[in-house]
């Protein structure tokens, strides 16, 4: 009897210790969740973990670890697996995610390691003729007083104004509207067949005679095809000079200002476009379409903007219309991200904000200028197909 009733009391205070014990973990985890969301709100808005620090962990995980996930939940995704797929491993998802490489990307292992190696990185979305990893874009990132240093220059002849249609384009026309914004984040980037004294891409820098004389021409060349377009001439180097900015860390934040304070003030203008030239050579930015010389294209996505499908499929569209008319004059869609680099590029501003590498340092005003010229040519075709589209 003594004995039974000792054994109940037992059960009874294990029973009572096992309560506090839950009820203990309880408030212990309770306490402990606040102050954790407590330090993250608390926290300055550059310390907190960002949709942006979200997606470069998950771009470290292969697209078919998501599609596994979704087949837990909805087996119709399953359609979308391809069939030789293995399952899920749960352990490579977490080691890839934990230690930032992706097993099926040898380039991710040694990009850390060997200098330089970070540039084949970048990911190409669409590869043009002859595109591939080791002909992407260069971006020159001087000193600003190498930027802004004086030089001699032979001033290109200005294009002649094409000869008026016989036919009015009246029924294709924005009317007063102007839709298209043009600007120059790096505004001095100039030419070397315009520089006689200038071999070194990192000196091809003018203040007058530079990339802002093809977005002036690609203006015209728009009007002409009834599309109303405003350029930017503002001198982003002054801008940097005048706040004491580095060119490489600050041209982009002295550009957005001014693109804002634009589409604030005219709230027609729908299309922004961020003419470049790149740093690469003649054999990568230039080709001869049927005896006419060209400098090519390429479309730049920054890969940490919240617009980036929308942008994407601007550039698609527009590089698919390049490549039925004018093969070979686009280089193809490039997309820049990640830890360390400006994945935005504006192009958070806009769904139809794209950067546009308008050929190279050994291009000639001419060669531009007739890229100018195709360029209008396919861009019309997309905006009237596509305001046809929308009803408008």
């Amino acid at each position: 009897m003594n004995r039974s009733f000792s054994r109940k009391k037992r059960v009874l205070l294990f029973s009572k210790h096992k309560i506090l014990v839950v009820i203990a973990a309880f408030i212990i985890s309770f306490f402990t969740m606040c102050i954790v969301v407590g330090v993250m709100t608390s926290l300055e808005p550059n310390y907190r973990v960002s949709s942006t620090t979200i997606k470069k962990w998950t771009s470290n995980v292969e697209e078919a670890h998501f599609l596994s996930l979704f087949i837990l939940e909805n087996r119709i995704f399953k359609e979308a697996l391809p069939k030789d797929e293995p399952e899920l491993d749960l352990w490579k998802v977490l080691f890839e995610v934990g230690a930032n490489i992706r097993l099926h990307d040898v380039r991710s292992l040694v990009s850390r390691e060997i200098p330089g190696f970070s540039t084949y990185d970048n990911q190409i979305l669409i590869a043009g003729q002859g595109t591939d990893y080791t002909n992407l874009t260069v971006e020159s990132n001087p000193p600003l007083d190498v930027v802004l240093e004086e030089r001699d220059a032979t001033m290109p002849e200005e294009k002649p104004d094409p000869t008026p249609p016989k036919e009015p384009v009246a029924e294709k026309t924005t009317g007063d509207k102007e839709v298209v914004y043009i600007y120059n984040t790096h505004n001095r980037e100039s030419f070397l067949p315009h520089l006689p004294d200038v071999s070194d891409p990192n000196g091809a820098f003018h203040h007058e005679v530079n990339i802002t004389k093809v977005s002036d021409q690609l203006a015209k060349d728009l009007e002409q095809q009834g599309i109303g377009t405003t350029v930017d001439g503002t001198d982003i180097g002054a801008i940097l000079v005048n706040n004491g900015w580095d060119y490489s860390a600050h041209s982009y934040k002295a550009s957005k200002s001014v693109v804002e304070t634009a589409l604030t003030k005219n709230k027609d203008l729908n299309f922004v476009f961020d003419l470049h030239r790149d740093s690469m050579r003649a054999d990568v930015t230039t080709i001869n379409i049927k005896g006419k010389k060209y400098a090519k294209l390429m479309f730049v996505i920054g890969g940490d903007n919240p617009n980036y499908e929308q942008n994407l499929a601007l550039a698609s569209a527009l590089h698919e219309i390049l490549e039925k008319k004018y093969p070979g004059l686009s280089r193809g869609v490039q997309m820049y991200g990640g830890a360390g680099r400006n994945g935005v590029y504006n192009q958070d501003v806009s769904g139809n904000a794209l950067t546009v590498e308008f050929g190279g340092v050994d291009n000639t005003m001419d060669e531009l200028y007739n890229t100018s010229e195709v360029f209008a040519e396919i861009f019309s075709e997309y905006y009237w197909d596509a305001e046809k589209v929308s009803g408008q």
